[in-house]
C-alpha cells in the first residue's frame, strides 16, 4: 500500500503558531520533507517545525527546488522533486512536507502537489497561519472590515501590478516585498497615502519589525506590507 503525503504549513515563523494538527502528523509520518535551495541549506520551516516537534535528523529528507531563471530547468527540477517523493509513498512510507505560512499561499509544495495527485497519490493540505494574518494582528490592525475587500500579490509581479491593485481593493496585502518597499512608498506618497501602510518583517522570527513604513529601512525577505484604504 501505498504512503500518504501531507503538505503542511508551519506558520509565520513563531512555533507556538504551529497547528495542533500540523504538530501531530509531523510526529506521525515517517519522513519530513524541506524544500531546499542547495544540499545542507538551513530550512526555515524546518527550524520553526522543530521549536514544537522533537524531529530526529534521520527523519529528515531534503527536496531540492532551483531558482534557476529557465523555467525548463525549473520544471525539470520539480518533476525530479515529485519523483523522488513518489519513490518514498511508493515505499508505504508518510511523508509531511514542510512550507512557511500556509501551505496554499505562494507554497513550493504547489510544484509537486498537483503532479502526484494526477499520478494517483494520495495527497492532504493542512493550513497554517499566513505571515499577513499573524502579522496584522501583532500590529493590533484588522486586514478588511465590514463590507470591505482585500488583494493579495507577490511583488515579483511587478511594481506596475502595485497600482493597479489599488485600484481595484480597499486593502492590499504586498508579500516578499523588501527589495520594492522604496517603490511602494513612492506610489503611495503621489497618493498621498504613504501613512496607510504597515510593514510587516520577520514576524515571529529573529530580528521582527511590525510597524510603519520607513522608505530608508532596509527589510530582508520575509517583508510583508499592509495597505488600508484607512488606519
Amino acid at each position: 500500500m501505498k504512503g500518504k503525503l501531507y503538505g503542511i504549513g508551519v506558520g509565520p515563523g513563531d512555533p507556538e503558531l504551529l497547528t495542533l494538527k500540523a504538530k501531530r502528523l509531523i510526529e506521525e509520518c515517517d519522513y519530513v520533507a524541506v524544500p531546499v535551495k542547495k544540499a545542507g541549506e538551513d530550512s526555515v520551516a524546518l527550524n520553526i517545525a522543530k521549536g514544537a516537534v522533537e524531529i530526529p535528523e534521520d527523519k529528515v529528507i531534503e527536496i531540492l527546488f532551483t531558482m534557476n531563471k529557465d523555467k525548463e530547468k525549473r520544471e525539470k527540477c520539480r518533476q525530479e522533486a515529485a519523483n523522488e517523493i513518489a519513490k518514498i509513498l511508493d515505499e508505504g512510507h508518510s511523508i509531511a512536507m514542510l512550507a512557511l505560512g500556509d501551505i496554499g499561499i505562494y507554497s513550493t509544495y504547489s510544484y509537486v502537489h498537483k503532479r502526484l495527485i494526477n499520478a494517483g497519490y494520495e495527497v492532504q493540505m493542512i493550513s497554517g497561519i499566513p505571515s499577513f494574518c499573524a502579522g496584522a494582528s501583532t500590529a493590533n490592525i484588522s486586514i478588511v472590515e465590514g463590507n470591505e475587500g482585500f488583494g493579495v500579490i507577490p511583488s515579483l509581479k511587478g511594481i506596475d501590478q502595485v497600482e493597479k491593485a489599488m485600484a481595484v481593493f480597499d486593502n492590499l496585502v504586498i508579500m516578499k516585498v523588501g527589495n520594492h518597499v522604496k517603490e511602494v512608498y513612492d506610489i503611495l506618497k503621489a497618493q498621498g497615502k504613504e501613512d496607510n501602510a504597515i510593514i510587516i518583517s520577520n514576524v515571529g522570527m529573529e530580528g521582527e519589525y511590525v510597524g510603519p513604513l520607513l522608505p530608508e529601512r532596509e527589510y530582508g525577505y520575509f517583508t510583508t506590507m499592509i495597505i488600508k484604504n484607512e488606519l
